[in-house]
């Protein structure tokens, strides 16, 4: 089948990957256009954009898929099938009846549960056991269309997004082989998803990486995995001797058991230079101090002669939201 694909993200690089091997390589993809990124804020192409350059393949840059001109490059084509993932722009019913095999996309949750932009994230930060890949019709409600085809897998214990997001991206390019297998066969299934089970999985703001350490620990630890790389757990530390504070990321900790102490609040480090929390406490095993590198604590620890009554305080509490 001629297949146009519609992708930006680093997510979709196995599946375009594994289309190429199959010699179902896209006739043409379309992507988000170059945007700033990094400290520097360079203007660097997308993932996808690279992929086809390296892999001579036809590629649009465009922040507007809908645009006339960018649908008729793509019905030009003549493409059977157009394969969405991770693209970054809502694909109009122009585009998605152009096709006579139609499109799909490749969403990285167990649809009905956890439509949106951070499916990933937000399966770690409740504290899911499972997650998958879903291979769905594109609708006009968001991540709402006919399931043609899912694959489950575990999520680790000390699973972070990132890595997460690695083993769904492998889990996603045999099951999408296999998809259009089936499409080109016409021997799919069409499900329904169960509108009543839904729950969101909203695009992640920096401030949803802000710490309250009045909080859970255990809820804690699934934010600073779930968080990891971007936007982050972030918080203040803030030490008793000398007053200073620094933004830092906590990128690893695990919960201790503790019972209540009366004169140390949430955010203090106790004895055992663990921050006691809401219920329970914090064991910080990695840390990125803002502007340099990640560390283990104990590193951390050393370089700043930290010490029992130092305190991790909110972003919003401790200086000022940037």
């Amino acid at each position: 089948m001629k297949i146009v694909y519609l992708g930006s993200g680093e997510f979709g690089i196995e599946c375009l990957n594994a289309l190429a091997k199959s010699g179902q390589g896209p006739a043409l993809i379309i992507t988000q256009m170059p945007q700033a990124a990094g400290r520097g804020k360079k203007i660097t192409s997308t993932a996808v954009a690279k992929w086809a350059a390296s892999h001579s393949t036809p590629f649009i840059e465009t922040d507007d898929v809908n645009s006339a001109e960018i649908v008729g490059k793509i019905a030009a084509s003549k493409p059977d099938l157009i394969v969405v993932i991770a693209f970054g722009q809502k694909i109009g019913n122009e585009l998605v009846k152009l096709p006579p095999k139609g499109a799909i996309n490749v969403h990285a949750s167990l649809l009905p549960k956890y439509r949106g932009a951070a499916p990933i994230n937000w399966a770690i930060i409740n504290g899911e056991k499972e997650t998958g890949i879903s291979i769905i019709t594109l609708a006009e409600k968001m991540d709402a269309g006919k399931i043609l085809a899912q694959a489950k897998t575990n999520i680790g214990p000390d699973e972070t997004a990132d890595q997460l997001h690695d083993r769904l991206s492998q889990i996603a390019a045999p099951l999408l082989l296999e998809t259009i297998g089936r499409i080109a066969a016409n021997a799919i299934t069409y499900a329904e998803q169960d509108d009543s089970k839904a729950t969101r999985a909203p695009k992640l703001k920096k401030a949803d990486g802000f710490l309250n350490f009045g909080e859970n620990a255990e809820v804690l630890r699934r934010k600073i995995l779930g968080l990891w790389p971007w936007p982050g757990a972030a918080a203040i530390y803030v030490s008793k001797r000398t007053a200073k504070q620094q933004r830092v990321t906590i990128a690893m900790a695990e919960v201790v058991e503790i019972k209540k102490v009366a004169n140390l609040s949430a955010g203090t480090l106790d004895e055992n230079l663990n921050i006691v929390c809401g219920e329970n406490a914090l064991k910080i095993l990695k840390i990125k101090p803002e502007g340099t590198k990640l560390m283990s604590f104990k590193d951390f620890v050393n370089g700043r002669a930290t010490q029992p009554g130092d305190m991790f305080v909110s972003v919003t509490g401790g200086q000022e939201n940037r």
